[in-house]
């Protein structure tokens, strides 16, 4: 951390990160994957799981929120040898991942299917996702506990094996999918509850495979029973640290419900290209959140050594890599869009707005990627605020005016759809100046 080259050290570090966050994207793409090819209803699944989408964003929030902070605190008190308060962290670490589980258990009996209605009036549609959020809800213990266990891991650093165990339930997932949907090997055919349950099956499967690793590498976290005691001093202290997290993550649950709300306003098959456009685009984002995740550590080090010129340093290679990522990224979007919307089997209307998002939406990648590692060096400096204030302008309130605007142009012109699209590189791209200015606006202390 201080004497290897940034260059190297981002890479080494950033890789292992990048495909964990990859895997984390294959959950919300390979259920879309497989419903919008089911013999009849595929488009109106596709749409469902679409509308549940940012309630699900909204449970990884919440679950990665605590276990964000359970890491952090979990680390800081191993590395000053007071095992009793890292014993404590991991403890209610845990009594909050079942804490979100009722929580998220109880709005999949009460509130799923209000939360899809108020998306829209189509009976099947609701009723489908409504099955498929449901289950989701009630089965959560998988994800918001993994969550937790993931965390710990990392916190210890057996980063591998929290991948591991997170490619275990992906693949569980993935080959659950057909089966449970189509009616595969004596199966019957569930349709969307079939992928709802592969979703959460996969999810448990990881969950066992992390914890089973926690318990047989992470023996310097003690498990006392007594640990597990919520206590109200460790909770606050997780959160101080998992909050920002969460508040990150939620706005993107927001903005998707919010755009969900617009777009539906004008057409369904505009919520289906947007919902189908933003779970593929999410293998892209995830890759830069990965590549953030590296930056941070590294720039936090460098800040504490005093070292302006690594911090620097750690700042330009983190664009550099985060815009090769994303330079890629849009490229591959341009020259697949066609292929992408064959393989969802989508047809007509949708298949042509979901090309036209690929191809429109796909030009903002590279001044996210510039926003999302500017995240990634605030939070490392320590400025929180700057960070929340650049994932506002870009998920917020660079989003939805102009939306509003478009929407209205396109109501009354549907020739004009396709400029709801340039919302978004319009958003990334004023956001970039907002990051850009914070940053300059920023001091931090020469090597001592």
């Amino acid at each position: 951390m201080a004497e290897m080259p940034v260059n190297r050290l981002m890479l080494s570090m950033g890789a292992p990160m990048i495909v964990s966050m990859v895997l984390q994207a294959v959950y919300n793409i390979v259920d879309s994957a497989f419903v919008s090819n089911m013999e009849t209803g595929g488009e109106e699944a596709l749409n469902a799981l679409a509308l549940a989408f940012p309630l699900q964003i909204l449970m990884v929030a919440v679950g990665i929120g605590a276990g964000v902070g359970a890491n952090v605190l979990t680390a800081a008190s191993m590395g000053s040898g007071d095992t009793e308060r890292a014993g404590k962290a991991a403890g209610n670490a845990v009594f909050l991942g079942i804490v979100i589980t009722v929580v998220f258990m109880l709005f999949g009996f009460f509130g799923a299917e209000k939360y899809i209605s108020s998306q829209t009036s189509d009976r099947v549609i609701a009723e489908m996702g409504t099955d498929y959020l449901r289950i989701c809800c009630v089965f959560s213990f998988g994800m918001a506990l993994f969550a937790v266990y993931e965390k710990l891991l990392q916190s210890t650093g057996h980063s591998v094996c929290s991948t591991i165990a997170q490619i275990s339930g992906a693949v569980t997932n993935i080959i659950l999918d057909p089966i449970m949907i189509y009616g595969w090997f004596g199966c019957p055919a569930m349709g969307v509850k079939g992928a709802a349950y592969a979703t959460v099956i996969g999810q448990i499967v990881s969950l066992v495979i992390a914890l089973i690793f926690h318990l047989k590498m992470n023996g310097s976290i003690c498990c006392k029973l007594k640990f597990y005691k919520p206590s109200i001093r460790i909770i606050g202290q997780i959160y101080a640290v998992g909050l920002p997290a969460i508040i990150s993550q939620a706005l993107i649950s927001v903005m998707t419900y919010g755009m969900n709300l617009i777009l539906g306003s004008i057409s369904v098959s505009m919520v289906t290209a947007y919902g189908l456009y933003y779970k593929i685009q999410q293998f892209l984002l995830f890759a830069a959140f990965g590549m953030r995740d590296a930056i941070m550590p590294i720039t936090a080090y460098s800040y504490g050594m005093g070292d302006r010129k690594r911090v620097k340093e750690c700042v330009k290679f983190g664009h550099i890599y985060t815009f090769i990522i994303m330079l890629a990224g849009t490229l591959l979007l341009e020259f697949t869009a066609v292929p992408f919307a064959g393989a969802f089997g989508l047809s007509g209307e949708t298949r042509s707005l979901c090309i036209d998002a690929m191809r429109i939406i796909s030009v903002s990648f590279v001044f996210a990627g510039v926003n999302i590692a500017f995240q990634g060096v605030f939070q490392a400096l320590g400025k929180g605020g700057s960070s929340l204030t650049v994932s506002i302008c870009r998920q917020i309130l660079f989003v939805f005016p102009p939306a509003l605007i478009f929407a209205g142009l396109a109501r009354e012109n549907p020739e004009l759809t396709w400029t709801l699209w340039t919302v978004f590189p319009i958003a990334e791209l004023l956001t970039s100046i907002v990051a850009f200015v914070l940053y300059r606006s920023m001091k931090y202390p020469d090597k001592k």
